[in-house]
């Protein structure tokens, strides 16, 4: 039976509400959320709900929102709850101004002892299902910030970021005995200046040079990233050395993935500015 815009209303309202306390940094559980929220709907099981959050999850991305990252985005969405999402979006000033903060507060490196653990595998490659007038895969919201370009704009969290992989590094090769390619290891993006198209020189056990370039988000596993014409260039011109670095979650408990090699195998590549000149 197809969701009511009072069901759909009240499920976009209640992960509106969850995701204004995770942005805001404050504590909430998520199981006595759906409790109260069942008793709203007419007979939805917790999979039905669970499922339906990770929806708006899905919807958020395309609108360069951070979502719950506890729930996984999930396509094929009614075009109901996008409307509603959309909806919410304009007129929620009190998450505007939660979602404006969580992107640019400024971020210290945290030290860890040991890294095991913090490593796990990539999102797989999968296009997120939309109906055909959804299909624009990145659709800021009219008057609205894009809080995911602007996340990615936070010298801070960027900085922050390649820092911990510097310290990464030096511990992945020293586990592997490999001391003195650690000592080798350069934040060249601080040594070199930025623009070279990655961060971070580092090396394989075998002495091979790792190009590590690092982008770092404090929000889930699948928030979407910005790469550089030069980014992309270098990539593909070094793909065999080439490591995109991708640090999620970093504000409260970092985990991160590799890609290796050209980004096209890993993930799609929308265009998303263009420049406007005159000769």
């Amino acid at each position: 039976m197809a969701w009511s815009r009072l069901e759909v209303e009240a499920t976009v309202a209640d992960y509106f509400h969850m995701l204004m306390l995770e942005l805001s940094g404050q504590s909430y559980n998520k199981s006595a959320h759906r409790k109260l929220l069942l008793q709203l709907l007419s007979g939805r099981t917790d999979a039905a709900v669970e499922r339906k959050h990770q929806n708006i999850s899905a919807i958020l991305i395309q609108y360069g929102v951070p979502y719950i990252s506890g729930y996984k985005p999930l396509g094929n969405y009614q075009a109901l709850l996008r409307e509603v999402v959309e909806e919410r979006l304009k007129v929620d000033p009190l998450l505007d101004q939660a979602a404006e903060v969580a992107c640019s507060t400024p971020a210290a490196s945290p030290l860890l002892s040991n890294y095991s653990g913090l490593l796990v595998d990539p999102p797989k490659f999968n296009h997120v299902a939309r109906e055909p007038e959804a299909a624009g895969a990145y659709r800021p919201v009219p008057q609205k910030r894009d809080y995911l370009a602007r996340e990615a704009r936070n010298i801070s969290l960027g900085l922050a970021g390649e820092e911990f992989v510097l310290n990464y590094e030096h511990y992945r090769l020293r586990l592997l005995g490999e001391d003195g390619l650690a000592d080798r290891v350069e934040h060249v993006s601080k040594t070199k200046g930025d623009g070279l198209g990655y961060d971070i020189l580092s090396f394989d056990a075998n002495g091979r040079e790792r190009f590590i370039e690092v982008k770092t988000t404090a929000f889930g596993k699948e928030t979407p990233f910005f790469v550089s014409r030069g980014e992309l260039r270098f990539a593909n011109e070094y793909e065999d050395v080439f490591h995109l670095y991708r640090l999620f979650d970093f504000r409260r408990e970092p985990k991160l993935f590799d890609l290796s090699g050209s980004l096209e195998k890993h993930c799609s590549l929308n265009p998303v500015t263009y420049i406007c000149q005159f000769s």
